[in-house]
C-alpha cells in the first residue's frame, strides 16, 4: 500500500510538470502599434516591407563594391596538337581602373542606402500624418460625447421649464435637433477614425483590419530647426538624405567618365605556358599581351555618353535642392499658420465661447435670453473647442511634413 501511494504520488508529480510546461514556454506576443507615435515609428522600421526591400538591396550592392574592383578569373587552356600545352593567362586592368570600378560601386552603394532614408523619412511622415488623423478622430468623439452631455442637460433644463409654463415646448424640440444634428456629426468623425486607421495600418504594412492601440497621449511631433533659415541652412549642407543620394550618384558618374577617358589607354595580359612531351614537362614560357584599344569611335561614344549622363547627375543635384526648399518653405508656412491659430483659439476664443456660454445659461435660466440664444453660444464654444483640435491636427501634419522634408529624425 506505502509502494502504491509514493508511484501515485511521482505520477501526479510528472503530469503536473508536463502540464505546466508549455505554459512557462509561452513568449509574450508583440505590443500592438497605436500607443503613442513612438510605437508607430518603430513598427514602421521593423516591419515595412519596402524599407526591408531597400536595406536588402543595399547590402547586395555593398557586396559588390568587392567584386567590382576584383581581378578577373584568368582563364586556362590545354592544347593537344601532337605535344600538349598548358597555358594560364591573367588579364590585369592598368591605370587605376579597378580603383575607379570600386569607388563607382561604393556610391552607388552609398546612394541606395541615403534613398531608402530619404524614403523611410517619407514613409514616416505618411504614418505620422495617419495616426494624428487616427488620434485626432478619437478626441473629436470625446469632445463630441462631451457636447451631448451638455445638450442633454440643456433639453432637461428647458424641460422643467416648460412643465412650470416659462418656457414654450418649441425650446425642448430645438434642443432634440441640435441633439440629432451632433450624432450626425460624431458618425462623421468616427468613420473618418476608421478611415485613418485603415491608411495607417497600410503604411505600416498590416493589415487593413489589424488591430491597433488606442492613443493614449497627444502625438509628440516637434521641429528641432528654430526657424526656416536654419532649416534651409541644413539643405545647404546637404543633410537630406536625398540630397546625400543625389551626390553620390553625381560622384559615382564623374568616376564613370574618369573610366571611360581611361579606356583609351591599354590594359595588359600575363601568361605562363608548359609543353609537356611524353610524360615529361620540356619548356616553358612567359607571356605578355597588350590590348590595343583601336576601337575610337565606340570609346569616344561611351565617353560622350558619360559626360552627358554627369551632366544629369549635376542638374539632379541641383534640382534636388530646389525641390526640397520649395516643399519645406510651403509646409513651414502651413505648421506656422496651424500653430498660430491654434493658439489664438486657445487664448481667446475658448475662453470667451465659454464665458458667453455661461453667461447665457444664467440668464436663460431666469429668462433673460431665449432658448436659442443660448443654443447658439453652447454651439459656438463647442465648435471653438473643435477648432482647436483641427488646429492641432494640422499643426502635427505639418511639423510631420517638416521634419521629412528637413531631414530630421525622432
Amino acid at each position: 500500500m506505502l509502494i502504491f501511494s509514493r508511484s501515485l504520488l511521482l505520477g501526479s508529480l510528472l503530469a503536473c510538470l508536463l502540464l505546466t510546461r508549455p505554459v512557462a514556454a509561452q513568449q509574450p506576443s508583440e505590443p500592438l502599434p497605436g500607443k503613442d507615435v513612438a510605437s508607430i515609428r518603430q513598427w514602421l522600421l521593423q516591419h515595412n516591407a519596402e524599407l526591408r526591400a531597400q536595406q536588402a538591396e543595399t547590402e547586395a550592392a555593398q557586396a559588390q563594391t568587392i567584386a567590382a574592383g576584383s581581378l578577373p578569373n584568368p582563364t586556362a587552356s590545354v592544347s593537344l596538337l601532337g605535344d600538349t600545352r598548358y597555358q594560364l593567362r591573367q588579364s590585369i586592368p592598368l591605370w587605376g581602373k579597378r580603383g575607379l570600378a570600386r569607388d563607382i560601386a561604393s556610391q552607388q552603394a552609398q546612394a541606395l542606402d541615403a534613398s531608402r532614408e530619404a524614403n523611410a523619412l517619407t514613409l514616416m511622415a505618411q504614418a505620422e500624418t495617419a495616426y494624428v488623423n487616427f488620434w485626432h478622430a478619437k478626441q473629436s468623439l470625446l469632445l463630441l460625447d462631451g457636447q451631448l452631455t451638455l445638450l442633454q442637460k440643456v433639453e432637461e433644463i428647458a424641460g422643467v421649464r416648460y412643465a412650470l409654463g416659462m418656457a414654450p415646448q418649441q425650446d425642448a424640440i430645438r434642443a432634440q435637433v441640435e441633439v440629432s444634428r451632433v450624432q450626425g456629426e460624431r458618425i462623421l468623425r468616427e468613420e473618418t477614425g476608421h478611415e485613418s486607421g485603415i491608411l495607417l495600418n497600410l503604411v505600416l504594412g498590416r493589415r487593413a483590419d489589424a488591430e491597433l492601440a488606442a492613443p493614449q497621449n497627444m502625438p509628440n511631433i516637434s521641429i528641432a530647426s528654430a526657424s526656416f533659415s536654419d532649416a534651409l541652412t541644413a539643405l545647404d549642407k546637404h543633410q537630406h538624405p536625398a540630397q546625400r543620394a543625389a551626390q553620390a550618384q553625381l560622384v559615382a558618374a564623374q568616376d564613370t567618365l574618369r573610366l571611360r577617358q581611361r579606356e583609351r589607354w591599354p590594359d595588359v595580359s600575363i601568361g605562363v605556358s608548359a609543353m609537356q612531351i611524353d610524360r615529361h614537362l620540356k619548356d616553358y614560357e612567359l607571356m605578355l599581351e597588350v590590348e590595343l584599344p583601336l576601337q575610337r569611335r565606340a570609346l569616344a561614344a561611351r565617353t560622350r555618353e558619360a559626360e552627358r549622363l554627369e551632366a544629369a547627375a549635376q542638374a539632379r543635384a541641383e534640382a534636388q535642392f530646389t525641390t526640397l526648399s520649395g516643399q519645406l518653405g510651403a509646409a513651414w508656412t502651413q505648421w506656422r499658420s496651424a500653430q498660430r491659430q491654434r493658439l489664438l483659439i486657445e487664448n481667446t476664443r475658448i475662453p470667451q465661447a465659454e464665458a458667453n456660454f455661461n453667461s447665457s445659461l444664467a440668464s436663460y435660466q431666469v429668462g433673460e435670453v431665449d432658448f436659442n440664444a443660448l443654443l447658439d453660444a453652447l454651439t459656438q464654444w463647442q465648435d471653438a473647442k473643435l477648432a482647436q483640435l483641427d488646429a492641432q491636427r494640422d499643426e502635427l501634419i505639418s511639423a510631420a511634413s517638416v521634419r521629412a522634408l528637413a531631414g530630421e529624425t525622432p
